[in-house]
């Protein structure tokens, strides 16, 4: 594919995200700023009772919150373009750096998961083809078909509940120990912290490319050049390696590399679960706590990390098939 249709295709693309990401982040201020969540009551916290009227005003007026909706979302755009993303009221540090904190520990889980999950839902696929219609190949199917129904917050508190509460193999929470110092924390306790979160999305994200991959390799399997080798006695695992991985595997990582967003969504609820200081469990607690700035912040940068995956995607899937075409795409 020329380098001027896929440079054409990027700027078509962040054209997109730009109006997206306006869309976005407008439509998360209006439902904070209209919802019950009252933020000075948030930032106040335990000592409500002992903070008076004009106090309160002191505090709206200092974060801004005492302005009108519009002019509040203004003042914040006219700051994120000159790279400002304010302050975390919960925190009380530069959003950007409390998403660069957490966002270190979610790369973590995330990586780890969505590795694993493509490794293991690939090698599922695989066996399910090769072995059509026997026991192997229902019982492939049957565990992606209930993976594919099964919520990530009751996965989560199923594997709490045997591999931390009645076996004890793991930690109950959190990502280090509880009452160590940070410079006390060493990388297998970071590691042992990160295991049940990350086992909960790596199971769930199997069933998308293991079904994907089994239903591709049927159909290379199925195809004429198959048949001849086969007919020239090519079978098993020669069969595998000279027609069918690089059929399979091309598309298996581009919708690997697509499932960005669902993987962000998991990790959101995973880590509420096991109490995991990611972004995700930020967002939320920045959603239910009315922080404002961090919550937008987030949204823009949760926003990006799914575009990425998915015009890493596009792209990857028009080098290796040159068929594929804007005008398909649109």
């Amino acid at each position: 594919m020329p380098m001027t249709s896929i440079l054409r295709f990027v700027i078509g693309k962040f054209v997109r995200i730009a109006t997206l990401l306006i869309a976005l982040c407008l439509f998360s201020f209006l439902l904070l700023r209209y919802s019950p969540i009252d933020p000075v009551q948030a930032y106040v916290g335990v000592d409500m009772l002992n903070v008076g009227p004009e106090q309160r005003a002191k505090i709206a007026e200092y974060w801004g919150l005492n302005k009108p909706p519009l002019e509040q979302f203004a003042s914040w755009g006219y700051a994120v373009l000159h790279g400002n993303f304010g302050t975390s009221m919960i925190f009380r540090r530069p959003v950007l750096a409390v998403i660069g904190e957490r966002f270190a520990a979610s790369v973590a889980l995330m990586g780890t998961a969505w590795l694993v999950s493509g490794i293991a839902g690939f090698t599922l696929g695989v066996i399910a083809g090769m072995r059509r219609n026997t026991w192997v190949d229902h019982l492939v199917k049957w565990y992606c078909y209930t993976l594919a129904s099964t919520p990530t917050f009751w996965l989560g508190l199923l594997f709490l509940m045997v591999f931390a509460v009645w076996l004890g193999w793991f930690p109950v929470g959190m990502g280090v120990p509880a009452g160590v110092l940070a410079q006390n924390v060493t990388l297998a306790d970071r590691l042992q912290h990160l295991i049940l979160p990350a086992l909960t999305l790596s199971v769930l994200g199997v069933a998308n490319v293991a079904l994907h991959t089994r239903q591709k390799l049927l159909d290379v399997l199925q195809s004429d050049y198959a048949l001849f080798a086969r007919a020239r006695g090519e079978t098993g695992f020669t069969l595998f390696w000279r027609h069918g991985l690089r059929n399979v595997a091309l598309p298996a990582i581009t919708l690997q590399l697509a499932s960005f967003s669902e993987l962000f969504g998991g990790a959101v609820l995973a880590e509420q679960v096991f109490s995991y200081p990611g972004l995700g469990q930020t967002i939320v607690e920045a959603g239910l706590r009315g922080d404002v700035p961090l919550l937008l912040g987030i949204a823009i940068f949760s926003a990006l990390f799914v575009f990425s995956g998915n015009l890493l995607a596009d792209i990857f899937y028009r080098l290796i098939d040159p068929r594929i075409t804007e005008e398909a795409a649109v």
